[in-house]
């Protein structure tokens, strides 16, 4: 099995130590680095070449959007998943918009912060339900959803939970051109201009109903 190497960055040195203790309770998880700000983790990724950053949002010098934006710019291939206190949804969209793989709350329990990193360092996208629901709440209406086919539906369901085409596609046994079809389709149906947004709706409006067996 590939360990996962994982670089914290938090301001906070408690809380650096705090989520290494945790990072390490996961025997594929190596915790490689810790940086006080954007900035110093921005120097220390070409040497340590982490597989994934944990991030908080608010931090001084540079804070995680700043990190999110520049790792975008200069490491494309380095997913980065934000944990903070803050469920501000200009921030939270803002930071999804600049590439983050991911917005999770910091009461969010061991397990499910494990299987984010897990989930954010094969390609995947983790959305808090909590600040989907958040974002969602201002364009939700009364109209009925539009009616999907299996496929679409199934897909749907992977496409909620952040999975990347390529693991839809062989969980599903289905070719990798018709999944990308079907997540045009479902864009097209459900009225969203990006996969970002795609992904906060089918999250947010409860047409997931959870990961398939085996994952």
């Amino acid at each position: 099995m590939t360990r996962i190497r994982a670089l914290i960055v938090d301001d906070q040195e408690l809380l650096r130590r705090g989520l290494r203790m945790i990072l390490e309770t996961d025997a594929g998880i190596d915790v490689v680095g810790q940086a006080e700000n954007g900035s110093r983790a921005l120097a220390m990724i070409p040497s340590l070449r982490p597989d994934v950053v944990l991030t908080d949002a608010r931090m001084p010098v540079m804070d995680g959007l700043g990190l999110v934006r520049a790792c975008a710019a200069s490491h494309p291939e380095l997913p980065v998943l934000v944990l903070t206190t803050f469920d501000d949804n200009a921030l939270v969209r803002s930071l999804l918009d600049a590439g983050a793989a991911g917005f999770l709350l910091k009461d969010v329990s061991t397990d499910e912060l494990l299987s984010a990193l897990r989930h954010v360092a094969s390609g995947g996208l983790v959305i808090d339900p909590r600040v989907a629901r958040a974002l969602l709440a201002h364009v939700e209406n009364d109209s009925p959803a539009p009616a999907l086919t299996p496929t679409e539906q199934a897909v749907a369901d992977l496409v909620a939970l952040g999975w990347p085409n390529a693991e839809i596609a062989a969980q599903l046994h289905l070719a990798h051109g018709t999944v990308k079809n079907t997540v045009s389709a479902l864009l097209r149906k459900l009225g969203h201009d990006d996969r970002t947004t795609l992904a906060l709706h089918l999250a947010g409006s409860g047409r997931a109903p959870g990961k398939p067996d085996g994952r």
